[in-house]
């Protein structure tokens, strides 16, 4: 016998359910992951990565991230109900049972397969790579002190397989396609991470506190605006390097002090006491999509 919310579900009712399953409600957590793959897509690229790439990119991120919405979901169903910010979410408010949450995370994950096909070997062993990072990413809270470390690295791979698309041939190895370049995007990428959604916890420590779970908040308590200071500080230091290394133009230099500039006002609000904005995503996306732009127009 299904719960009452379940029962007499009309389709219309359970399609509305499935978009806040997979969040395509909250643009700003899907936008948040196709930032970096596009980062490494165009530079690897020059500026001019071929169109249909571009495409399996962003595609790609979209399954990849929806996939990743459901399998923490799942993890924390029993979770959700007693947090205020996700009580309300379809596995957590029982509205969706768990079978079409299954369903649903396999779906994603056979779309994103499926643009992985097109790719080179590296680049789909580095996508069926991150999958178990994925996958395992949710239940890091429960033994892990820092589990946004965890995602960090998740979000890494979104610069590995992006760039080796464009960068690694069919018979090259990785070794010879992934260069210093890469590294340093890529370490900016995961420190970038770190910050954001340090910052995106703090709002439920107290939440994470009283059900026993672990977060990049909890673990640096009252130095947490410190510590995102210091992340965000690690980015812009790799990025300026990765800037000086491919010879980047103007473009580049005036977005990365516009990134600068707001992230250091995120860590003067947070230092003061201030809340993170709402949704809490919002400055990051926007900021990544000004790196993006002065990475084409830099290059």
């Amino acid at each position: 016998m299904l719960p009452d919310s379940q029962q007499n579900l009309s389709p219309q009712s359970t399609g509305r359910s499935i978009v806040r399953l997979l969040r395509w409600d909250k643009p700003e957590g899907r936008l948040i992951l196709m930032i970096p793959a596009l980062w490494a897509v165009f530079l690897a690229a020059r500026g001019t990565p071929p169109a249909m790439l571009v495409g399996i990119i962003i595609l790609g991120t979209l399954a990849t991230s929806a996939a990743g919405c459901v399998i923490n979901d799942l993890w924390d169903r029993d979770i959700d109900p007693q947090v205020q910010r996700t009580r309300s979410r379809p596995l957590a408010s029982r509205a969706l049972s768990v079978r079409v949450g299954l369903v649903v995370a396999l779906v994603g994950f056979a779309c994103a397969y499926g643009l992985a096909a097109y790719l080179n070997p590296l680049t789909f062993w580095l996508c069926v790579a991150a999958v178990p990072i994925i996958v395992l990413y949710p239940g890091a809270k429960r033994v892990f002190p820092v589990p946004q470390l965890v995602l960090s690295i998740a979000w890494g791979f979104a610069v590995l397989i992006s760039w080796s698309a464009v960068s690694c041939s069919a018979m090259s190895a990785a070794t010879g396609c992934l260069g210093r370049e890469t590294w340093l995007l890529w370490g900016a990428t995961v420190l970038w991470t770190l910050a954001f959604d340090t910052v995106y916890a703090i709002p439920d420590r107290d939440d994470d506190r009283r059900i026993g779970v672990n977060s990049s908040a909890l673990f640096f308590g009252k130095f947490a605006p410190q510590a995102i200071a210091v992340f965000y500080t690690g980015t812009i230091v790799l990025l300026v390097k990765l800037g000086e290394v491919m010879q980047l133009h103007g473009a580049f230099w005036i977005a990365l002090g516009v990134a600068a500039i707001a992230w250091g006002w995120q860590y003067y609000n947070l230092s003061r006491g201030g809340s993170p904005p709402s949704p809490a995503l919002r400055l990051d996306v926007v900021v990544g999509f000004v790196l993006l732009a002065g990475m084409i127009a830099g290059v």
